[in-house]
Order: structure tokens, then C-alpha cells, then sequence
């Protein structure tokens, strides 16, 4: 019988491993797995990569995981902002490294992961300090810069609601990066509100199916 659910949030993470690429879902507080990113602080794992939309907000969350010191690199479209101290220290220390990617670009970089793409041609960033390095091209007339894909080995992500088979339903927009992470990475592991029995959900409304998702652990399993 498939239950991808887990009985606790500890085991959920347990094997986020030292180095590790590491998704994390949320447009800003919209869609973030806070448990997850709680029980990922308790595990201790260092020198992670992650991947996000944003840098941290404040001193819970994302911003919390940065500020134990376990981020090494930190990959994202909009690190700064009034309240994200905590990374602005850090780098300004020369404690983390900023790989800036434009937010369509970090989008498809992840989906394009997640679709089996070695790469694609986009105009954004070119001319800039970010094309430095790249392979550029002109297509039609106009400029290009070769952008790749983005892995990871484990994707924490949030939804509303999942079956033990790991199909998901998002709430609104807390739905953000959730379905192309969870394509994007080895392991995906995702907090839901609730979980319903099978057949319980629409399949006309699962938008990310259970083959992308290996663990499904509840809210009320977060002590």
C-alpha cells in the first residue's frame, strides 16, 4: 500500500544531509513551509544551498535558517528588502554567497529541471553583469543569454491538501514555486493542512500529482 505520509516532522527531514540543494517553496510568507523550515534548523545540516524566491523575511522562517548559520549559498530573485536583515548582514560579512537570478528566469531555471531541459535562451540579463559567463546567442534578431537548469535534492514546500499518495491541492497564490519545485528535485517533501482519504480530491483540481512528491507530513504532526 502507498502512504507517503510521515507520522513527524523530524523524520520528514531527517535526511537533509550536510551540502545539500534545498527548494524552498513561498513567495515571501505566502506558501512557506515554516514547520519544515523549523525541523530543518533542528536537524542541523550545514553548508546548504537554497533556492527561494526571496532571501528571508524578518527572523522567523527562511531568515532563521540563514541566520544559524547554515546556508552557504543562496540562490534568488529578490534578496532584499525592508526586512531582510539577517541576509544583508550575512552578505554584507562575506558569510553567504548571492547567486541573483531575474524571477522568470529562476522559474523556468527550476521548471526547466523538472522537464528533463539541459538549457534555454532567455532575453533577461543580457548586457548585464548577470549574462557574465554565458554563452550568448542572437535569435531572431535579438539577444540571448543560455540560462540551466536548477536541481536540487530535497524541495520543502506547502500545500492545502494531499492523499496518501502525495497528490496536492495549493491554496491561492501559497501555490507560487510548489508544483515546478517539486518536479525540480530528488526528494520532495511537503506540509499540508490536511490530509483526505483517496479519491477525496477533484482530479480535475490536483495540480501537483503524488509521482513528484515522496513525503507528505501534516501540521499536526508538528510539535
Amino acid at each position: 500500500m502507498i502512504d507517503k505520509t510521515c507520522p513527524s516532522i523530524e523524520q520528514a527531514v531527517a535526511d537533509v544531509h550536510d551540502g545539500a540543494t534545498v527548494m524552498v517553496g513561498g513567495f515571501g510568507n505566502a506558501g512557506m513551509p515554516l514547520a519544515l523550515i523549523n525541523a530543518l534548523i533542528q536537524r542541523g545540516a550545514r553548508d546548504l544551498t537554497i533556492v527561494n524566491n526571496n532571501a528571508g523575511n524578518g527572523d522567523t522562517g527562511l531568515a532563521a535558517l540563514l541566520k544559524a548559520k547554515r546556508v552557504r549559498k543562496i540562490i534568488c530573485s529578490f534578496p532584499r528588502q525592508t526586512d531582510s536583515y539577517v541576509f544583508d548582514a550575512l552578505y554584507r560579512a562575506g558569510e553567504i554567497e548571492l547567486e541573483l537570478t531575474p524571477q522568470g528566469n529562476l522559474a523556468e531555471r527550476i521548471r526547466a529541471a523538472g522537464a528533463g531541459i539541459g538549457g534555454f535562451f532567455s532575453p533577461t540579463g543580457h548586457g548585464t553583469l548577470l549574462a557574465e559567463g554565458k554563452e550568448t546567442r542572437v535569435i531572431g534578431g535579438r539577444h540571448y543569454v543560455l540560462e540551466s537548469p536548477i536541481h536540487a535534492d530535497f524541495a520543502l514546500i506547502r500545500a492545502l491538501r494531499a492523499d496518501r499518495w502525495g497528490n496536492l491541492v495549493y491554496r491561492k497564490t501559497a501555490r507560487n514555486f510548489g508544483p515546478i519545485m517539486a518536479m525540480a528535485a530528488k526528494c520532495t517533501i511537503v506540509q499540508v493542512d490536511e490530509v483526505v482519504p483517496l479519491g477525496e480530491l477533484d482530479p480535475e483540481t490536483i495540480v501537483t500529482p503524488g509521482i513528484f512528491v515522496q513525503r507528505v507530513v501534516r501540521q499536526e504532526a508538528v510539535k
